[in-house]
C-alpha cells in the first residue's frame, strides 16, 4: 500500500484519471472497476475528457459497476447504475456487451452476484479498482464485520450508510440493503486506488493507514494490499502522524 497526497481534491482527481487513462493505452482490454458517488465524479469526468480529447481506444475494455442499492431501478438518479451510465457508458459509447452492471430490482440477487464473479473470472480478473471510503470504513456495500473473503453479495447496511445515501436522491427511498464485489475480489484485483477527501474523512483515513487490521473496519485491508494506492487530499490526511 502506498499513500499519495495531493493539494486539493482537483488535483487527486487528475492523478488518478491520468493513472487509468495510461493503464488503459498499455493494455486496451483493461477490465476497470469502479464506484460510483460524489468521489469518483471527478475522476470519471476527466478520464473521460481524456480519453476522448487524445483518441484513445476504448473498444475493447470491460467496465464493471461495483455495487448498488437494492430495490433501485437504474433510471433513479440516485442509483448507481444511473451515475455509471451517464459518466462513462454513454460517453464512451461502450457496447453492451463491455460493461456489467448489478440489477439492484432483480427478483434473484443471488443470480446477480454470480454474473458479476463469472464475468471477472471471465475477463481473468480485474485489472484496477476505483473505490471511495465510507463513514465507517466501508468500501462498497463491503459494511463493517464482512468476511475479506467474500466475493459478490448481498448485504444489510448500517444506519450511517443509509443516513449518509440519502444525499443522492431528490425523494424519499427506501434504501436497507446492498449488493455489491466483494473484498475477495478488491484483495485479487491488480491495482486499488482508494479516494478520499475533505476534513470529514480525515478520522476514517486515519483508520484506514494507521489503525488496526481488521474486519470491523474493512477498509484497513488496504494495508495488505501489494499494489494498493491510497489517494487523499491535504484535509483528507490532516490527522495521519506521517
Amino acid at each position: 500500500m502506498q499513500v499519495l497526497k495531493y493539494g486539493d481534491y482537483e488535483a487527486m482527481s487528475a492523478f488518478t484519471a491520468n493513472e487509468i487513462a495510461l493503464a488503459i493505452i498499455e493494455k486496451q482490454n483493461i477490465t476497470l472497476c469502479f464506484a460510483s458517488g460524489h468521489t469518483p465524479v471527478l475522476t470519471c469526468e476527466l478520464l473521460v475528457e481524456k480519453l476522448l480529447n487524445e483518441n484513445i481506444d476504448t473498444s475493447q475494455i470491460t467496465f464493471l459497476g461495483l455495487d448498488e442499492w437494492v430495490g433501485l431501478p437504474p433510471d433513479n438518479e440516485g442509483s448507481c447504475h444511473y451515475f455509471f451510465q451517464n459518466k462513462l457508458i454513454k460517453p464512451l459509447n461502450l457496447k453492451p456487451s463491455q460493461y456489467f452492471l448489478f440489477n439492484g430490482t432483480a427478483t434473484d440477487l443471488s443470480t446477480e452476484c454470480l454474473k458479476m464473479d463469472q464475468r471477472i473470472k471471465d475477463a481473468n480478473g480485474i485489472d484496477i479498482m476505483l473505490v471511495g471510503l465510507g463513514m465507517n470504513g466501508h468500501i462498497g456495500f463491503n459494511e463493517p464485520g464482512v468476511s475479506s473473503k467474500l466475493m459478490s453479495h448481498v448485504i444489510d447496511l448500517e444506519e450511517i450508510t443509509k443516513s449518509v445515501g440519502v444525499k443522492y436522491f431528490k425523494g424519499e427511498v427506501n434504501l436497507s440493503q446492498g449488493i455489491t464485489v466483494g473484498l475477495g475480489h478488491l484483495m485479487n484485483t491488480k491495482k486499488v486506488y482508494l479516494q478520499a477527501n475533505g476534513l470529514k474523512k480525515a478520522e476514517v483515513i486515519q483508520e484506514t493507514i494507521e489503525g488496526p487490521i481488521t474486519e470491523s473496519f474493512p477498509a484497513s485491508i488496504m494495508q495488505l494490499h501489494k499494489c494498493g494506492f491510497i489517494i487523499i487530499d491535504n484535509e483528507a490526511g490532516s490527522l495521519l502522524k506521517a
